[in-house]
């Protein structure tokens, strides 16, 4: 379906170079990126009770071509997951081809911009890696003027999360695998991938006029009932995720970050920011919606911690039958109710 190798090639040639700095603030935010991931979440092991036993290792830095072929490569082992053996046809390289350009443009459009991420099917070995945006870290910092190792840490705590969330809970990573083959398998039967391409500008116009969880649109691409279904798994699973991870950058709290008020208000105006041109492609590919994702997953954490405490969110982390269903995300006494009957 994509020409990986041609997206990452086309993205790391087409993204923007990262800010101009001094050789010795370079320097300075690269080491700490490293070796702050480890003392983040060993922060967030405390907080959160997950992972006590698993070793504590640092993250990967890189620039912006760097996170780009890995985020290709990731996104090569996942889909190939979802879609082994796939044959092209005489047209395939073309398409693929095609496709692996348009791709491209999207990954040069986010390297400019993600911060950092897991990717649990990443790395050397494809078992997962944690990788954080130099450049973009500091660019960032810089425009929010806010103290700089206060936010490679606030960074760090947000990204950590993502890993643990995967390494700490066993079988995460092979259900989020199974699920988008469920959905991109699903799709790619009776022409599901071509009809949904048909409808998507329609669906993108529908989408940007809309609210919520700002999904409402996207999921008419999806037809059948059996892929509305896993739709609505992985978008309740990816909410849950960010929102945990935004909850729990902040509860860490002052004793770590002690500018943490400062940076996440000055942090959630930028997020909102940006010029007309800026605000149009987050929009169509999907970023602004999961902006509200962070905001509404973040809310379902705090009042399932306030409620049950911890231990009693980590129900969420037993098996897919404990995650919440999109649903519980906007209600969430009644995911207590149905996981701890109260």
């Amino acid at each position: 379906m994509v020409d990986w190798s041609l997206a990452a090639s086309t993205g790391a040639r087409l993204v923007r170079g990262g800010p101009s700095v001094p050789s010795d603030e370079a320097e300075l935010t690269v080491r700490e990126l490293r070796e702050l991931t480890v003392e983040a979440e060993s922060h967030v092991r405390r907080l959160t009770g997950l992972g006590e036993r698993l070793p504590l290792r640092p993250g990967t830095v890189v620039d912006r071509p760097g996170w780009i072929r890995s985020a290709a490569a990731g996104l090569e082992e996942l889909t190939g997951r979802a879609l082994p053996g796939e044959e092209r046809g005489l047209f395939g390289p073309l398409l693929a081809g095609g496709a692996g350009v348009q791709t491209g443009v999207v990954l040069a459009f986010l390297g400019a911009r993600v911060l950092g991420q897991y990717d649990p099917f990443g790395g050397p070995d494809k078992s997962g890696q944690l990788v954080l945006v130099a450049p973009n870290v500091l660019t960032a910092q810089q425009a929010l003027n806010v103290d700089g190792h206060d936010f490679r840490m606030w960074v760090c705590l947000h990204e950590c999360t993502h890993r643990l969330q995967f390494t700490a809970v066993d079988w995460l990573r092979d259900y989020f695998a199974d699920e988008v083959s469920r959905l991109v398998g699903g799709l790619a039967d009776n022409d599901g991938l071509g009809s949904m391409l048909t409808r998507l500008p329609d669906t993108l116009r529908e989408a940007r006029r809309g609210g919520g969880d700002g999904s409402t649109g996207f999921a008419e691409l999806v037809s059948g009932p059996e892929q509305r279904e896993v739709f609505d798994q992985l978008l309740a699973l990816s909410t849950l995720l960010e929102g945990h991870a935004d909850y729990v950058m902040d509860a860490v709290g002052p004793a770590v970050v002690p500018s943490v008020a400062t940076i996440r208000k000055r942090f959630t105006a930028r997020r909102k920011g940006g010029g007309l041109f800026d605000r149009l492609l987050r929009s169509l590919l999907g970023v602004d919606a999961k902006i509200r994702q962070y905001a509404r997953g973040a809310a379902f954490t705090r009042e399932v911690v306030e409620t049950v405490g911890m231990s009693g969110f980590n129900a969420v982390w037993t098996s897919p039958n404990t995650l919440p269903t999109r649903a519980e995300i906007g209600d969430p006494q009644a995911w207590v109710r149905r996981v701890h009957g109260r």
